[in-house]
Protein backbone atom coordinates (compact mmCIF):
# COMPACT_ATOMS: atom_id res chain seq x y z
CA UNK A 1 0.00 0.00 0.00
CA UNK A 2 1.57 3.27 -1.09
CA UNK A 3 0.89 6.19 1.22
CA UNK A 4 -0.61 9.33 -0.26
CA UNK A 5 0.63 12.76 0.76
CA UNK A 6 -0.61 13.48 4.28
CA UNK A 7 -0.91 16.67 6.27
CA UNK A 8 0.36 16.93 9.87
CA UNK A 9 -3.24 16.84 11.12
CA UNK A 10 -3.93 13.60 9.23
CA UNK A 11 -0.71 12.05 10.50
CA UNK A 12 -1.50 13.09 14.07
CA UNK A 13 -4.72 11.08 13.92
CA UNK A 14 -2.55 7.95 13.67
CA UNK A 15 -0.73 7.08 16.89
CA UNK A 16 1.45 4.02 16.16
CA UNK A 17 4.27 5.04 18.51
CA UNK A 18 2.14 5.82 21.58
CA UNK A 19 2.65 3.24 24.33
CA UNK A 20 2.04 5.01 27.63
CA UNK A 21 0.85 8.04 29.58
CA UNK A 22 2.70 11.23 30.47
CA UNK A 23 2.06 13.71 33.29
CA UNK A 24 0.10 11.30 35.46
CA UNK A 25 -1.87 13.01 38.21
CA UNK A 26 -4.19 12.08 41.08
CA UNK A 27 -7.40 13.91 42.02
CA UNK A 28 -9.53 13.19 45.08
CA UNK A 29 -13.20 13.07 44.11
CA UNK A 30 -16.45 12.55 45.98
CA UNK A 31 -19.01 10.05 44.68
CA UNK A 32 -22.34 11.74 45.44
CA UNK A 33 -25.87 10.38 45.27
CA UNK A 34 -28.84 12.72 45.26
CA UNK A 35 -32.42 12.75 43.87
CA UNK A 36 -33.83 9.22 43.52
CA UNK A 37 -33.88 9.01 39.72
CA UNK A 38 -30.53 10.69 39.08
CA UNK A 39 -27.28 8.76 38.51
CA UNK A 40 -24.41 9.40 40.95
CA UNK A 41 -22.02 12.25 40.17
CA UNK A 42 -18.37 13.00 40.96
CA UNK A 43 -17.18 16.30 42.40
CA UNK A 44 -13.94 17.60 43.87
CA UNK A 45 -13.99 18.96 47.40
CA UNK A 46 -13.86 22.75 47.69
CA UNK A 47 -10.47 24.27 48.55
CA UNK A 48 -11.76 25.37 51.95
CA UNK A 49 -12.32 21.72 52.95
CA UNK A 50 -9.41 19.90 51.28
CA UNK A 51 -7.84 19.41 54.72
CA UNK A 52 -10.64 17.05 55.77
CA UNK A 53 -9.61 13.36 55.91
CA UNK A 54 -11.53 10.74 53.95
CA UNK A 55 -13.46 9.55 57.00
CA UNK A 56 -14.80 13.10 57.50
CA UNK A 57 -16.19 13.03 53.96
CA UNK A 58 -17.68 9.60 53.39
CA UNK A 59 -21.36 9.16 54.31
CA UNK A 60 -21.74 12.86 55.14
CA UNK A 61 -24.39 15.12 53.57
CA UNK A 62 -23.09 17.75 51.18
CA UNK A 63 -23.95 20.75 49.04
CA UNK A 64 -22.66 20.84 45.47
CA UNK A 65 -22.78 22.53 42.10
CA UNK A 66 -21.26 21.73 38.71
CA UNK A 67 -17.71 22.45 39.93
CA UNK A 68 -17.27 21.37 43.58
CA UNK A 69 -18.88 20.00 46.74
CA UNK A 70 -18.96 21.08 50.38
CA UNK A 71 -19.61 18.91 53.42
CA UNK A 72 -22.60 20.50 55.14
CA UNK A 73 -22.69 18.62 58.44
CA UNK A 74 -20.39 19.87 61.19
CA UNK A 75 -18.63 22.36 58.90
CA UNK A 76 -18.91 26.13 58.65
CA UNK A 77 -19.92 27.23 55.14
CA UNK A 78 -19.85 30.98 54.32
CA UNK A 79 -23.08 32.37 52.90
CA UNK A 80 -21.49 33.17 49.52
CA UNK A 81 -20.47 29.51 49.07
CA UNK A 82 -23.82 28.21 50.31
CA UNK A 83 -25.56 30.31 47.67
CA UNK A 84 -23.33 28.82 44.95
CA UNK A 85 -24.46 25.24 45.70
CA UNK A 86 -28.11 24.66 44.78
CA UNK A 87 -27.98 20.84 45.06
CA UNK A 88 -27.82 18.55 48.10
CA UNK A 89 -26.66 14.96 48.30
CA UNK A 90 -24.80 12.32 50.27
CA UNK A 91 -21.13 11.44 49.80
CA UNK A 92 -21.11 7.67 49.30
CA UNK A 93 -17.39 7.20 48.72
CA UNK A 94 -14.08 9.00 48.29
CA UNK A 95 -12.38 8.10 44.99
CA UNK A 96 -8.83 8.83 43.85
CA UNK A 97 -8.98 9.36 40.11
CA UNK A 98 -5.78 8.84 38.08
CA UNK A 99 -5.47 10.68 34.76
CA UNK A 100 -2.63 10.99 32.27
CA UNK A 101 -1.71 12.65 28.99
CA UNK A 102 -1.34 10.94 25.62
CA UNK A 103 -0.25 13.20 22.76
CA UNK A 104 -1.28 16.23 24.86
CA UNK A 105 -4.81 14.90 25.47
CA UNK A 106 -6.02 14.02 28.96
CA UNK A 107 -7.29 10.46 29.54
CA UNK A 108 -8.91 8.79 32.51
CA UNK A 109 -6.69 5.88 33.60
CA UNK A 110 -8.58 4.49 36.57
CA UNK A 111 -10.14 5.02 40.01
CA UNK A 112 -8.64 3.81 43.28
CA UNK A 113 -10.08 3.92 46.77
CA UNK A 114 -7.13 5.22 48.75
CA UNK A 115 -4.34 7.68 48.09
CA UNK A 116 -1.74 4.97 48.68
CA UNK A 117 -3.27 2.74 45.98
CA UNK A 118 -3.39 5.63 43.53
CA UNK A 119 0.23 6.57 44.23
CA UNK A 120 1.29 2.95 43.70
CA UNK A 121 -0.47 2.88 40.31
CA UNK A 122 1.22 6.11 39.23
CA UNK A 123 4.59 4.77 40.34
CA UNK A 124 4.14 1.60 38.29
CA UNK A 125 3.07 3.49 35.19
CA UNK A 126 5.38 6.48 35.07
CA UNK A 127 8.86 4.86 35.28
CA UNK A 128 10.93 7.24 37.36
CA UNK A 129 13.79 7.58 34.86
CA UNK A 130 11.51 9.33 32.40
CA UNK A 131 13.29 7.64 29.49
CA UNK A 132 11.43 4.33 29.17
CA UNK A 133 10.38 3.22 25.65
CA UNK A 134 12.06 6.15 23.88
CA UNK A 135 13.95 3.85 21.48
CA UNK A 136 12.15 1.96 18.70
CA UNK A 137 13.19 -0.52 16.02
CA UNK A 138 10.83 -0.79 13.04
CA UNK A 139 10.95 -2.26 9.54
CA UNK A 140 12.46 -0.44 6.58
CA UNK A 141 9.10 -1.26 4.93
CA UNK A 142 7.98 2.06 6.41
CA UNK A 143 10.39 3.95 4.13
CA UNK A 144 10.30 4.51 0.40
CA UNK A 145 13.39 3.68 -1.66
CA UNK A 146 14.08 7.41 -1.86
CA UNK A 147 13.90 7.82 1.91
CA UNK A 148 16.14 4.83 2.57
CA UNK A 149 18.78 6.08 0.12
CA UNK A 150 18.62 9.52 1.74
CA UNK A 151 19.30 8.05 5.20
CA UNK A 152 22.16 5.93 3.86
CA UNK A 153 23.74 8.97 2.20
CA UNK A 154 23.39 11.23 5.23
CA UNK A 155 24.60 8.56 7.66
CA UNK A 156 27.71 7.80 5.59
CA UNK A 157 28.69 11.40 4.87
CA UNK A 158 30.50 12.34 8.07
CA UNK A 159 31.67 15.67 6.61
CA UNK A 160 28.21 16.97 5.81
CA UNK A 161 27.68 18.28 9.35
CA UNK A 162 24.44 18.38 11.36
CA UNK A 163 21.20 18.56 9.43
CA UNK A 164 19.87 21.40 11.58
CA UNK A 165 16.42 19.86 11.12
CA UNK A 166 15.94 18.37 14.63
CA UNK A 167 17.04 14.89 13.54
CA UNK A 168 20.43 13.33 12.84
CA UNK A 169 20.82 10.08 10.82
CA UNK A 170 23.38 7.44 11.78
CA UNK A 171 24.36 3.93 10.65
CA UNK A 172 24.68 0.76 12.71
CA UNK A 173 28.10 -0.58 11.76
CA UNK A 174 27.40 -4.20 12.76
CA UNK A 175 24.21 -4.64 10.75
CA UNK A 176 21.93 -3.29 8.05
CA UNK A 177 20.14 -0.84 10.29
CA UNK A 178 19.91 2.92 9.93
CA UNK A 179 18.82 5.21 12.69
CA UNK A 180 17.74 8.73 13.50
CA UNK A 181 18.37 10.67 16.70
CA UNK A 182 15.36 12.93 17.20
CA UNK A 183 15.93 16.27 18.90
CA UNK A 184 13.58 18.59 20.78
CA UNK A 185 10.76 16.06 21.12
CA UNK A 186 7.82 16.04 21.34
CA UNK A 187 7.24 17.92 18.09
CA UNK A 188 4.05 19.56 19.29
CA UNK A 189 3.33 23.17 18.41
CA UNK A 190 3.61 24.14 22.07
CA UNK A 191 7.03 22.54 22.59
CA UNK A 192 8.45 23.71 19.26
CA UNK A 193 7.39 27.28 20.01
CA UNK A 194 9.49 27.10 23.17
CA UNK A 195 12.65 25.69 21.57
CA UNK A 196 12.41 26.85 17.94
CA UNK A 197 10.01 29.78 18.05
CA UNK A 198 7.72 28.29 15.41
CA UNK A 199 4.95 25.76 14.79
CA UNK A 200 5.44 22.20 13.49
CA UNK A 201 4.23 23.21 10.03
CA UNK A 202 7.29 25.48 9.77
CA UNK A 203 9.67 22.67 10.79
CA UNK A 204 8.00 20.27 8.35
CA UNK A 205 8.34 22.72 5.47
CA UNK A 206 11.99 23.37 6.38
CA UNK A 207 12.68 19.61 6.34
CA UNK A 208 10.98 19.19 2.95
CA UNK A 209 12.73 22.23 1.48
CA UNK A 210 16.08 20.75 2.57
CA UNK A 211 15.38 17.64 0.47
CA UNK A 212 14.17 15.25 3.18
CA UNK A 213 11.83 12.71 1.53
CA UNK A 214 8.22 13.13 2.61
CA UNK A 215 7.90 9.47 3.75
CA UNK A 216 10.75 10.02 6.22
CA UNK A 217 9.35 13.38 7.36
CA UNK A 218 6.01 11.71 8.07
CA UNK A 219 7.35 8.81 10.14
CA UNK A 220 9.74 11.06 12.09
CA UNK A 221 6.85 13.35 12.97
CA UNK A 222 4.73 10.51 14.34
CA UNK A 223 7.66 9.20 16.37
CA UNK A 224 8.63 12.64 17.69
CA UNK A 225 5.04 13.39 18.61
CA UNK A 226 5.19 10.38 20.97
CA UNK A 227 8.53 11.64 22.41
CA UNK A 228 10.63 8.92 20.75
CA UNK A 229 14.34 9.86 20.79
CA UNK A 230 15.98 6.98 18.89
CA UNK A 231 14.34 5.41 15.83
CA UNK A 232 16.01 2.44 14.11
CA UNK A 233 15.01 1.18 10.66
CA UNK A 234 16.03 -2.44 10.02
CA UNK A 235 14.95 -4.79 7.18
CA UNK A 236 14.59 -7.65 9.68
CA UNK A 237 12.46 -5.71 12.19
CA UNK A 238 8.70 -6.04 12.43
CA UNK A 239 6.31 -3.61 10.79
CA UNK A 240 4.41 -1.28 13.10
CA UNK A 241 0.61 -1.39 12.94
CA UNK A 242 -0.89 1.93 11.92
CA UNK A 243 2.19 3.14 10.05
CA UNK A 244 2.32 3.49 6.26
CA UNK A 245 3.98 0.59 4.38
CA UNK A 246 5.58 0.96 0.97
CA UNK A 247 5.43 -2.03 -1.41
CA UNK A 248 8.86 -1.77 -2.94
CA UNK A 249 10.67 -1.95 0.41
CA UNK A 250 8.24 -4.40 2.00
CA UNK A 251 8.71 -6.84 -0.89
CA UNK A 252 12.48 -6.60 -0.82
CA UNK A 253 12.65 -6.99 3.00
CA UNK A 254 10.56 -10.18 3.30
Amino acid sequence: MNSATQTPAMLGASKPFVRGYDNLSIERLLLITYANDCPPCFRSIHDSQVHLPDDALELFPCLFNDDFALISEGQFIPDELDECCPSTGLVRQVVYSVTGEMLSERHHVGDLYSLEEAQAMVHRLKFETGHYSRAWEISTAHLTEEALRYLERRASNFNSGPTGLLFEPFALTDGNGLGCKLIGTPWTDENLMKIEGGLYTSLRQEQLDAGTPEALVNVLYLAALADVRLLIFDPDAAVLDGLAIYDEIATRST
